[in-house]
């Protein structure tokens, strides 16, 4: 475990979701949306018509941007963006908040405030990548020369040390639509020609994918990802159409590397809540010795074929 290890953060695949509108008999909810529209009017004040490109004019008494600027940046009804401000009771998406925030110029901290404000998940993969401590990114590389990875409740794969890249393929290549365990293992050549217990494996990540996914059905990003898996891959409709369900478990992976062979491995689960309930931290471990001592083999020989890279 000596080498240079690096971990890569990706953009994995990119999403929204919606919340639901909380009645005015909440007092909690109607507290938070007080909150929120405090804050949205300090932050519209704040940015000047200049930095957004448009013209001030002679005529103008509001200190910094108009509702009706915020509106037209943001493709949002006038209305709509009045009443937010008004802490009125009204739905809020994720991709409004997200439209939002990118109007007014806010900063991480700040589009972090205000989709805890709005009650809203930010699943834009920056806000994934974000929520990954030095910490964490430090067990990823110490990990080496097992293969982790940090992945969210849909299987993209957010991050990932060397050893994961040399094992399961240059993620670093794909695009980032396609870093998605679930994806590659329904649509991709390469882990339906190594990994030896594929149409298994396959069925039963469609199975997990089925169970979470009631708890996230009206999330736009699960919804897209569904729908892309049931345009490209016949597998995948034919097991989505049977309805199963399964939760976590572990098992032994099997999987022929073209260079040091047959690899025996069982996954580890870190869950990383409270920071992110649905982000998991997983580490392939040898289930025998032969497979310790081809990991070990690979990390050798992938060293001599890499650049070294500082700690």
């Amino acid at each position: 475990m000596g080498h240079a290890e690096r971990v890569t953060i990706t953009s994995g695949t990119t999403g929204t979701t919606g919340t639901r509108a909380a009645g005015p008999a909440e007092p909690a909810a109607a507290i938070r949306r007080q909150e929120l529209a405090a804050f949205l009017r300090s932050r519209r004040e704040r940015v000047t018509p200049e930095q957004v490109g448009l013209v001030r004019g002679t005529r103008r008494r509001t200190p910094g941007l108009r509702r009706e600027e915020v509106a037209q940046l943001s493709n949002v009804g006038v209305t709509w963006y009045t009443w937010l401000e008004q802490a009125r009771p009204i739905r809020v998406s994720a991709q409004v908040i997200d439209a939002i925030a990118r109007a007014l110029l806010m900063d991480p901290s700040e589009r972090a405030h205000l989709f805890a404000l709005a009650g809203a998940v930010d699943t834009r993969p920056e806000a994934e990548c974000d929520s990954l401590s030095a910490e964490v990114r430090r067990l990823l590389r110490r990990l080496s020369p097992y293969p982790a990875t940090v992945q969210n409740g849909r299987y993209d794969v957010l991050a990932y040390n060397r050893s994961w890249t040399h094992v399961f393929g240059d993620f670093d290549a794909m695009d980032p639509r396609d870093r998605n365990c679930l994806w590659l293992l329904a649509t991709g050549e390469s882990w339906r020609e190594t990994f030896l217990d594929r149409d298994e494996m396959l069925r039963d990540l469609v199975a997990k994918f089925r169970g979470s996914m009631a708890e996230h059905g009206a999330e736009p990003a699960w919804k897209e990802l569904r729908d892309r898996l049931v345009g490209e891959s016949a597998e995948f409709r034919a097991l989505w159409e049977r309805h199963e369900v399964a939760t976590m478990s572990p098992h032994v992976k099997r999987y022929q590397h073209p260079k040091v062979g047959l690899l025996r491995l069982e996954h580890r689960m870190l869950w990383m809540a409270p920071l992110a309930q649905a982000h998991r931290l997983i580490a392939y471990v040898p289930a025998d010795d032969a497979t310790e001592e081809r990991l070990e083999r690979l990390a050798e020989l992938s060293e001599l074929s890499e650049p070294s890279e500082p700690s």
